[in-house]
């Protein structure tokens, strides 16, 4: 197979994977947009109805508080994954920033694969804490729920984040520009310098 033909084969191959991997991202986007917004529409409607009832009622929604706390901790966790995706997480970015061309690439490809790895080692953790409470039979105090079923969100969590490092690290792989997740490009160079107040 001559040079340009098997470099444009390539080239088709990793399109098409881009556009598998892009498709999958889109859907696990979705469940987590739907677990996000459901959790705060739950949270809202849930402290309007105790405010009520205790205004009005004398009486608020029983488990109220438990009910907030699990709610929280599913926004939390649940978070993770559409945070990285959307490079929304904390960036500790002062050293990179001085970086040009391929070391600023391969130092976001090295931090993108440190970090995935580090939350794959947090899921592992989180994941034996819930599988602990599981097999203690350990339930809510209010509700009797059992307290494994909200913290599962945890491992689930830290394993969407691992995803979306990893996705982050394959994108910038196969593709000449900077992507600071793997939908998002780097766009801290197009920060524009307002002129108007130097002299």
């Amino acid at each position: 197979m001559p040079e340009p033909a098997a470099r444009q084969a390539k080239h088709s191959n990793t399109n098409a994977l881009i556009r598998m991997l892009s498709l999958a991202d889109r859907l696990i986007e979705r469940v987590e947009k739907f677990i996000l917004g459901g959790s705060v529409l739950f949270l809202t409607g849930l402290l309007t109805l105790h405010v009520l009832g205790r205004q009005l009622l004398d009486s608020g929604v029983t488990g109220q508080v438990e009910l907030t706390q699990f709610s929280l901790v599913i926004m939390t966790f649940a978070g993770l994954g559409y945070a990285v995706r959307r490079a929304r997480h904390i960036a500790m970015s002062a050293f990179y920033d001085q970086l040009r061309g391929w070391p600023r690439k391969a130092l976001l490809v090295c931090i993108c694969i440190t970090s995935g790895t580090l939350m794959l080692f947090l899921a592992w953790h989180a994941w034996a804490y819930v599988d602990s409470i599981r097999a203690m039979n350990r339930t809510s105090s209010a509700l009797s729920i059992p307290l494994w079923i909200p913290y599962l969100i945890a491992p689930i969590g830290f394993v969407l984040a691992t995803i979306q490092y990893w996705l982050t690290a394959l994108r910038n792989l196969t593709s000449d520009k900077l992507y600071r997740s793997f939908t998002e490009l780097e766009r801290y160079d197009e920060v524009p310098v307002d002129d108007s107040n130097q002299e």
